[in-house]
Parts: C-alpha cells; structure tokens; sequence
C-alpha cells in the first residue's frame, strides 16, 4: 500500500518549483503546496510526516509492505509533485502495485466564523471523472467510508464544515485523479482550531490518528 504524507517541510523556500503546472488528471495544477500550519507554527508538512510514519510502523508490524510518497521530512527539500504522487503504486509503474493509496493531510482553514467552530476531520473520496478515476470510484468509496467509520471510533469528531457525515467528493485532485488504485485523501483536523490543534502537537493525538488510519485501512482489506 501507499501512504502519502501530504507536503514536504521545504516546500516554502522552492516556490517556483512548486508553482509549476503539472498534469492532474486531464487538466492542469500547481505542483504542490507548502501546507498548512497551527496559530503556534506546527507545520502540516511534519504532522502529516510523523502519522504517516508511524502508521507504517503499526501496518508493518501486521505483516504489509507501506512506500511512503516522500523518504523525508526535510526543510531542505521540496516535493515530489502531485503527478508524481498520484501514480506511486500504480500498475506498470517502477515498484510494487499497490493495493491502495491513502493520502495524509490536515486542513487549515480559518475558524471562528459566525457558523461556529471548523474542526474535526473529512475524508475526500473522488469523484467519477471519465477516462481517469471511473474505475476506482466504487472500492474508493468503500474506503472513505472505512476510514470515516474508523476516526469515528477513535474518537474524533467529523467535519463541522466540509462534507457530509465526514466524507466529501471531489474532482479537482491530481492525487486522486492520477490513482489507479483505490484511493483517498483524509484532512485529518482544521489545525486552526484549538481542540483539533491540540491533538496535532501532541504526540499522543499523532499516535491516535495513525492508530484508526492503520485499523481503517486493515478493515478494508479485510472485507
């Protein structure tokens, strides 16, 4: 399987790198992004990192092989690129096939608003676009729902403000288009809320959130 740690530490000082166009599934994005981050400067790039990491470290003691989409959580170095993300474990590329690909994020979008309080998580599956993703919406979406119920039963509350009942649908996402595995993202806290920031600059809270992703995707394997 694929884990993919969204970002990369350094991608704040290669922003014309980042900022280069590449395919994303019939049309074209931006190579990358340099994340999110918490009000006290905790960035995305490293919380994705260290779940990821530790993810793998529980999957691997249960017997599976994990790549990672990036081998470090360097301030040195940006990328990889969305089209390259996306195609990691896919059939014919360079590298084990993977069963599938689960992305590794948390969002950052301002919270406080005269609606309440953004936080908790959602989980992106794709959307039917033809020629790209019709054949893996349908185990995709299976997947969603496993890593939905999964964080539930961990404890964590689904989004207040993306999605519903925790789970959104988009076609916008080179890192889904480009699967040709099953395939989702998960935006695992709105690190500008107090609550689900707490749970991202802790230790604990990093361990619980890649104790449900490992239990979500064991359970889709499984079935």
């Amino acid at each position: 399987m694929v884990l993919d740690p969204g970002h990369q530490l350094g991608n704040r000082h290669f922003r014309s790198e980042i900022a280069r166009p590449v395919d994303a599934g019939g049309f074209e994005k931006e190579c990358n992004t340099t994340g999110a981050a918490t009000n006290a400067g905790y960035p995305e790039a490293t919380f994705n990192w260290e779940v990821a990491v530790a993810a793998r470290r529980i999957l691997r003691r249960l017997g599976a092989r994990v790549v990672l989409t990036r081998a470090s959580n360097s301030d040195d170095l940006w990328g990889p690129c969305v089209d390259e993300r996306g195609t990691i474990g896919n059939p014919g590329e360079a590298g084990p096939t993977a069963d599938l690909r689960l992305s590794i994020h948390a969002d950052g979008v301002a919270t406080g608003s005269a609606h309440g309080r953004f936080r908790g998580f959602h989980v992106i599956r794709p959307g039917v676009l033809d020629g790209w993703t019709d054949d893996i919406v349908q185990p995709s979406r299976r997947l969603a729902v496993d890593v939905r119920d999964a964080l539930e039963a961990a404890g964590f509350p689904a989004s207040s403000y993306a999605g519903r009942n925790g789970i959104d649908v988009r076609s916008d996402l080179g890192t889904l288009n480009l699967s040709d595995v099953p395939t989702v993202m998960v935006e695992l806290a709105n690190m500008r809320d107090p609550a689900d920031a707490a749970l991202v600059e802790s230790a604990v809270g990093r361990r619980r959130y890649a104790r449900a992703l490992a239990q979500a995707i064991r359970s889709y394997l499984v079935q």
